[in-house]
């Protein structure tokens, strides 16, 4: 495949994740910032190889295969960002771009060896699951920090948000994976919550709460 073809699967997939449904023409141009009428000649290419089932105004799923493919290509990704936070020092905020370079190698054996020598993680730095060489993904159970009610607590799993601006916003407050949040309040005039985390009280925005996803403790 293309890196072009690699990156529509890749959108596909994580857009069908999202809504658990087809996918609109729309939803991917939109995603990937380009034409309509491009995306339609992507997808007709795309159903030629037997990776997406497509027909014309009522949008795209992958197949087995395509979603097969998909998941190895996020594989790589997921894989690659730890390498880079745990290995090389990058932080959480810069890892996601040279990812998407990294992730269009194509050796399997080289992203299997990686998998080893990083001890076989099932997350990457931002709390999304790895997939394993067989597809298989470990499901964590874990709900927006914005759907707690008072005095629940959670552990930071995961940010749905990856932006390089939150995740720098996340850096300064001191929240990262792993720590113990506290849900305290909400203000009923703006929805801001007040919080705990590791021990230290600040209130966050209901925009920056349901962007972080949390494990119940």
């Amino acid at each position: 495949m293309t890196f072009s073809e690699e990156n529509y699967l890749k959108t596909i997939y994580h857009l069908t994740t999202a809504s658990d449904s087809e996918v609109s023409t729309n939803a991917i141009a939109e995603k990937m910032e380009t034409k309509a009428s491009s995306v339609t000649d992507m997808l007709k290419k795309l159903a030629e190889k037997g990776l997406v089932n497509y027909k014309k105004y009522q949008g795209v799923s992958l197949t087995q295969e395509g979603k097969l493919e998909a998941k190895m290509i996020v594989r790589k990704h997921r894989l690659w960002e730890v390498f880079l936070v745990e290995k090389l020092g990058f932080s959480w905020d810069e890892v996601h771009d040279i990812a998407e370079q990294l992730e269009h190698i194509k050796s399997e054996k080289l992203i299997n060896k990686l998998d080893d020598f990083l001890d076989n993680p099932t997350e990457d730095p931002h709390g999304d699951p790895i997939p394993d060489r067989e597809g298989r993904i470990v499901k964590i159970e874990k709900q927006l920090l914005s759907e707690l009610s008072e005095n629940q607590s959670g552990i930071c799993v995961g940010v749905k948000d990856t932006s390089s601006e939150f995740l720098k916003y996340l850096d300064k407050q001191e929240i990262a994976l792993g720590s113990k949040i506290e849900f305290l309040s909400k203000e009923s005039f703006d929805l801001s919550l007040r919080i705990k985390v590791n021990g230290k009280e600040l209130t966050i925005s209901n925009k920056i709460a349901s962007n972080l996803f949390v494990k119940l403790v």
